[in-house]
């Protein structure tokens, strides 16, 4: 579904990323892990044609996107939750949730929103309510929620569970889970490396701009490069 061959991508004149091979497949949950600062954000923001690359390829679904237009890409299905949130704080639940809809279907909307309520119930309750009065956990499901409103057919996560306390980091990635299991292919883009490759089919691990390492999830949580590197065993 998602094919990123050699590349290269950064801000100016500093190279970030260099050489960067990558595959997403169609109901796969990839992981990208990797400290701060790594690329990680590059990565996604470049896919998802916020940026253009220095070079290399990006291919969605058969058909090159390298370098193509946000807007074009999103009515593509490839959608992003952006790290951070990014929500409109002055606008309420369901405003955010139905700008989710903006670009892509639009005449799905109301069965939408009621699928969004059956995965964030908690969202149901606070529909009426302003969006920067939520926690932020509620805050990160309102991001999740907008964009399974363009109903994506692959969804790049950005660090869905940073600034949360560990209970609610618990009940992210629970979440998490459950949308995968309805088939949806998600990258996952995170620095918390357990409970990623916990629920991931396959991971790769960015340092330095390149994959040090890339294989089956299960896989990687036993290797001993990971485990000396992220979970300091």
């Amino acid at each position: 579904m998602l094919e990123v061959r050699g590349l290269r991508a950064g801000y100016g004149q500093i190279e970030v990323l260099r050489g960067i091979d990558l595959d997403v497949r169609g109901g796969e949950v990839v992981a990208v892990l990797g400290s701060n600062g790594v690329g990680k954000s590059t990565l996604n923001n470049n896919i998802s044609g916020i940026y253009r690359p220095f070079g290399g390829a990006i291919r969605f679904d058969g058909t090159d996107i390298t370098g193509a237009r946000p807007p074009s890409i999103v009515a593509r299905g490839l959608i992003q939750v952006p790290e951070g949130r990014r929500i409109f704080p002055n606008l309420s639940v369901r405003e955010n949730l139905e700008l989710g809809s903006y670009l892509r279907a639009r005449a799905s909307r109301a069965k939408n929103i009621e699928h969004v309520f059956a995965i964030f119930p908690r969202l149901q309750e606070r529909i009426g309510q302003l969006a920067g009065t939520l926690s932020g956990g509620e805050q990160q499901m309102l991001a999740i929620g907008r964009g399974l409103m363009a109903e994506p057919r692959l969804l790049i996560l950005d660090e869905p569970s940073l600034g949360l306390s560990p209970i609610l980091v618990e009940e992210m990635f629970k979440l998490i889970a459950r949308i995968a299991a309805e088939g949806l292919a998600i990258l996952l883009v995170e620095q918390n490396v357990v409970q990623s490759l916990a629920i991931a089919d396959r991971a790769y691990v960015i340092e330095k701009g390149v994959i040090a390492l890339s294989g089956k999830a299960a896989d990687l949580l036993n290797d001993p490069t990971l485990k000396a590197s992220y979970l300091g065993l």
